[in-house]
């Protein structure tokens, strides 16, 4: 009772690092308890001599001073004829950490559900704020007095939207467009984007393994995962020169390392670290890292969503994502991407304001219950030179269709609409008109578009808010395909 070990086997050494049995039997309980777990000794000591027994979480101590997980089940016993108390302890390490992660996965899918529950709507708004400011901007003459007022108001729509992706891929809810790409000719194509970034007085360090596999993900989320982890890694090494280092490599997981790593199944990955040798974390704040809205910045100074992204966006591909860091000692983040055997294929990129949007003549049905939409939509239409036919309900959309003399080329169609879905109203005006071509819009997440069939391989997809340069490369897309 006064806390002396009077025995312990060899698991007991063990797992608190000490090879020789006297060296431990020497030490006392008091000094193997951590100070939340000593603080309730003698309460727990109490309740085995009232009951005869008690079963309890607490952590100890190591020889070298680090810190475990133990279930104890201890009893009330005599040894020798003198009252004592066994305990029965079994190292939870690895069920602590499986609990951590279950405990994130219940996090994220709270948040998921939040993100869900408000998209649709949000941008919807968002896609009217968006797109009237456009077309004033786009009308008025060059210094006009209110010019400087619309580009704020665009800002503010546009940082509002890049919210809500960020809410959505952290919860692995963002609608993705996946394709085979080759990792480390997308990184090379980002650097000097990624270098402006940094700024003039950090170096960017570029490492890429030889003879990669190419990985299956959307584009765009391999640019959030880079950009957000080389800020990340430029706000920890702060004002003072430093080095963030980029590295690509390929490594073969087997079934050990997977029981080990929830998420993971054997296989080829192809492994990206970003590392710098800024200020480092303590076990605390690598414990809170991936957090939704957790962040070590000043007020106003950040989200506390760009790290929680990547790992949103990580566990959407059925990735890891490791990190390694010490006090003064920088940071490395560690991500396992599946390997794919498909070959890469090409990457388009749209560079805002690089070119005009993409113009046509063709005659457009556009499809929408949301009135501010539809209407914004066709004045769009209209602005890159299409002909605009428009209905706010799949049966309106029907009749038009119907009783049109011309030749109508493309639907554009809201997924999620009274009546009927957008990919029923297609099928039913593709018996009308098999030729038509389809391109479907939508604010609702991912998990809600592909419960309607909409996210199927080769299928139109618009996200919303959507530009005028956005609409009209989707347009030209769907029409010359």
């Amino acid at each position: 009772r006064e806390g002396r070990f009077l025995f312990a086997n060899r698991k007991a050494l063990a797992i608190h690092g000490y090879e020789d049995a006297k060296e431990f039997m020497a030490v006392n309980l008091h000094e193997l308890d951590v100070p939340e777990s000593e603080a309730l000794v003698e309460e727990r000591v109490r309740k085995i001599e009232r009951d005869g027994e008690a079963s309890f979480e607490v952590a100890h101590f190591r020889k070298d001073g680090t810190r475990f997980p133990m279930e104890v089940l201890a009893k009330s016993i005599e040894w020798h004829g003198e009252p004592g108390i066994l305990s029965v302890a079994t190292e939870i390490t690895e069920r602590k950490r499986l609990e951590d992660q279950f405990r994130q996965a219940q996090k994220m899918e709270a948040v998921g559900r939040l993100a869900g529950g408000v998209a649709h709507d949000f941008n919807n708004m968002l896609n009217v704020i968006l797109g009237h400011a456009e077309l004033v901007l786009g009308d008025l003459p060059p210094g006009h007095p209110i010019q400087e007022d619309l580009q704020e108001i665009r800002k503010a729509a546009q940082r509002s939207a890049e919210l809500t992706r960020q809410l959505l891929a952290f919860a692995r809810r963002q609608t993705v467009e996946l394709k085979v790409v080759d990792l480390n000719a997308t990184i090379e194509s980002l650097l000097r984007m990624l270098g402006r970034l940094i700024g003039e007085d950090i170096d960017l360090l570029w490492e890429p393994g030889k003879a990669l596999s190419p990985i299956r993900i959307d584009p765009t989320q391999l640019d959030q995962i880079l950009a957000n982890l080389v800020v990340n890694a430029r706000d920890a090494i702060g004002h003072a020169p430093g080095k963030i280092t980029i590295e690509t490599d390929q490594v073969e997981v087997d079934e050990d390392y997977c029981a080990t790593h929830a998420g993971l199944t054997p296989g080829r990955y192809v492994v990206l670290a970003v590392s710098d040798d800024g200020c480092g974390m303590d076990e605390e704040t690598r414990a809170l890292v991936f957090e939704p809205f957790y962040t070590t910045k000043g007020r106003g100074e950040g989200t506390g969503l760009g790290l929680a992204t990547v790992y949103g966006i990580v566990q959407q591909n059925q990735g890891l994502i490791q990190v390694y860091s010490e006090p003064g000692e920088g940071s490395t983040f560690r991500i396992y991407l599946p390997a794919c055997v498909t070959e890469p294929e090409g990457r388009k990129r749209e560079t805002a304001g690089a070119a005009p949007p993409a113009r046509g003549h063709e005659t457009i049905l556009l499809v929408e219950d949301e009135p501010a939409i539809l209407a914004l939509g066709a004045r769009m239409l209209e602005k890159l030179g299409y002909g605009a036919l428009t209905a706010s309900t799949p049966g309106e959309a029907i009749a038009l269709a119907r009783e049109f003399s011309g030749e109508i080329h493309l639907l554009i169609t809201d997924v999620v609409m009274p009546e009927m879905n957008g990919r029923e109203l297609a099928k039913r005006l593709l018996s009308l008109n098999p030729s038509i071509k389809r391109l479907f819009m939508s604010g609702y997440t991912a998990n809600v578009i592909a419960h309607h069939g909409v996210l199927e391989e080769g299928v139109n997809f618009l996200q919303k808010p959507f530009s005028l340069q956005g609409l009209g490369r989707k347009v030209r897309e769907a029409l010359d395909t």
